[in-house]
C-alpha cells in the first residue's frame, strides 16, 4: 500500500488519495519533531497559552469548512460536526486558561529547607486515534500536550488522512513552531517503528481494545509510557422512580450521538420490568421520528454509519441477537442503495446470551435489557469486561448519587443525563476500557514528568 483513500461513507466515492510516508520521512519527520521539542520546552508558559488561543480563533473561524470534511470523510451530520469542532475550540481556550496553574510547582512540606514537586515535558507524545471523533479526539491530546511543552506525532485512521493533515493546519496557522505537531500518514503495521524510536518518549490511544492491547504491547517493549481510552458498553440504569420522559429523551439522544459510533453513548440500556414497556415504546416513538439520509443537509439527524464493512459486523451482531431471541422492535435492517446507511434499531428482551449483551455495540442500535429491580440492574451494569461510563435514572438524587458513585464499575457515571466529555473534568475509563485520563488537570499530568526537587542548606 502506498496511499491512503477517503471514501464518502454517504455515496461510497473515493475523495481523494494521500501518498504514504515512508520509513526514511518518518524518521527525518521524528528527527524535525525531537528538534522543534527542545526550543518548545524553552518556551513561557504565557506564549504557549497565546497559541492555544489563536488556534481557538482558527478552529472557529473555519469551523464550517472543518465540520464539511468530517461530514465528507466520516459521515457525521454536518450539525454535529460543528459542534465537533467548536468543542475543540473550547478546549484550546480552557488549557490556554487554566494550563499554567495546572502546572505550578507544587510545594510538600518536609523537614527540608525547600521540597516541591515540578512538571516538565517529556519530549514527543504519539496519538494513535481513531475515526469517530476525528477533530475532537485528537486536540484533546494535542492542546494539553503543547500546552506541557511536548511535541505531537499523529497517527489518524486510515479513512480520515485529510482530517488528519487539516489538524496539523491548524496549528500552524495558529503559529505553531514548525514540526511541533505532524501528522504521519502511515497504516497501523507501522505503529512499532514510530513507537521505538528514542526520540518517541510516550503514547496515547483511541480505539477498540484489540488495538489497545497491541499498543499497550508495543509500548510496554520498549518502555514507553501510555494512555488508552478504549472501547466501552456503557449502561444506563433506568430504575423505576425514573421521570420516564426524561429518561427516554436522554437515553434516546444519547445513542444516536455520531450514529451510535461512540464509546460513551447508551449501550445497554437496562430497565427495571415495572417500567420496561412503557419506556420501549417511548423509544421506539423517539427513533421513528429520526431522519436518515445525506450528512450535509441540515434536516438530517441520521447519517451513515463511517464504513461500509463496520455497518456490516453491527448487522450481523444484530441478526445474532435475533436468532437468539431477542426481539427486534424497529429497524435491523440493511437499506437499499448506496453509502453505509444502517436503520435506527431497537432490541428488546436481551439477555446474557446474546451478542448484543456483552459485545460493544458500536452503531445506532438500542439495547434493551429487563431488570427485576435495582439490585438486578447494578448487576448486569458491571457484567460486563467494559468500564467507561454510565448513566442512572432517579428521582431520588441521593439514591442515584450513591449507585454511580459506589456501585457501578466505571470510570465515569453520571445521574439523570448522558455521559459526555468535558475538558473540566477526567475522562477515561477501568478494565477493558483502558487506562489514564484525559482532560482535566489529570490530562496535562499525564504526559510530564512529576519530578521531586528537595533542597537543603548544608551542614
Amino acid at each position: 500500500m502506498t496511499s491512503q483513500t477517503s471514501i464518502n461513507p454517504a455515496t461510497g466515492e473515493n475523495l481523494e488519495s494521500y501518498p504514504l510516508h515512508g520509513a526514511a520521512q518518518v524518521q527525518a519527520m521524528i528527527a524535525k519533531g525531537q528538534a522543534a521539542f527542545v526550543n518548545w520546552r524553552k518556551t513561557p508558559l504565557s506564549e504557549r497559552a497565546k497559541l492555544l488561543l489563536t488556534a481557538s480563533d482558527v478552529l472557529l473561524r473555519k469551523k464550517e469548512e472543518y465540520a464539511k470534511l468530517i461530514a465528507l470523510e466520516m459521515g457525521k451530520t454536518i450539525k454535529e460536526a460543528i459542534a465537533e469542532v467548536e468543542k475543540c475550540a473550547l478546549c484550546a481556550r480552557f488549557y490556554a486558561q487554566n494550563g499554567e496553574a495546572f502546572l505550578a510547582d507544587q510545594t510538600v512540606a518536609t523537614e527540608y529547607h525547600k521540597s516541591y514537586v515540578t512538571f516538565q515535558p517529556l519530549g514527543i507524545v504519539l496519538g494513535v486515534m481513531p475515526w469517530n471523533f476525528p477533530f475532537w479526539q485528537v486536540f484533546r491530546f494535542v492542546f494539553p500536550s503543547l500546552m506541557a511543552g511536548n511535541a505531537c506525532l499523529l497517527k489518524h485512521a486510515s479513512n480520515t488522512p485529510g482530517c488528519a493533515l487539516a489538524i496539523e493546519s491548524v496549528c500552524r496557522q495558529a503559529g505553531f513552531p514548525q514540526y511541533l505537531m505532524q501528522t504521519l500518514l502511515i497504516p497501523g503495521s507501522r505503529v512499532e517503528e514510530v513507537i521505538s524510536h528514542p526520540h518517541v518518549c510516550a503514547v496515547t490511544l483511541t480505539g477498540s481494545t484489540p488495538a489497545g492491547k497491541a499498543v499497550a504491547s508495543l509500548s510496554g517493549k520498549h518502555l514507553k509510557k501510555t494512555v488508552l481510552e478504549l472501547g466501552g458498553s456503557d449502561p444506563y440504569l433506568i430504575l423505576e422512580d425514573a421521570d420516564i420522559a426524561h429518561a427516554i429523551k436522554t437515553c434516546s439522544n444519547s445513542r444516536m450521538v455520531n450514529c451510535g459510533q461512540s464509546c460513551v453513548s447508551a449501550k445497554r440500556l437496562i430497565v427495571v420490568e415495572s417500567i420496561r414497556q412503557q419506556f420501549e415504546q417511548g423509544i421506539v416513538k423517539a427513533f421513528s421520528e429520526q431522519r436518515m439520509g445525506d450528512p450535509l443537509d441540515a434536516s438530517t439527524t441520521i447519517g451513515p454509519m463511517s464504513r461500509a464493512d463496520l455497518r456490516d459486523e453491527l448487522h450481523d451482531q444484530v441478526q445474532r441477537s435475533i436468532k437468539a431471541g431477542a426481539k427486534c422492535l424497529l429497524g435491523g435492517k440493511i437499506p437499499g442503495g448506496k453509502g453505509a446507511f444502517y436503520p435506527l434499531t431497537v432490541l428488546s428482551g436481551v439477555t446474557s446470551s446474546m451478542p448484543a449483551y456483552s459485545e460493544e455495540m458500536f452503531g445506532p442500535v438500542a439495547v434493551i435489557i429487563p431488570a427485576r429491580d435495582e439490585e438486578d440492574a447494578i448487576r448486569i451494569a458491571n457484567d460486563t469486561v467494559f468500564g467507561l461510563g454510565g448513566s442512572v435514572f432517579t428521582r431520588d438524587l441521593v439514591r442515584g448519587e450513591e449507585i454511580a458513585r459506589n456501585r457501578i464499575e466505571s470510570g465515569l457515571c453520571f445521574v439523570n443525563m448522558m455521559v459526555r466529555s468535558d475538558p473540566r473534568l477526567p475522562f477515561g475509563g477501568i478494565k477493558e476500557s483502558g487506562y489514564g485520563r484525559e482532560l482535566a488537570a489529570f490530562g496535562i499530568h499525564e504526559f510530564t514528568n512529576a519530578k521531586s526537587i528537595v533542597v537543603e542548606k548544608p551542614a
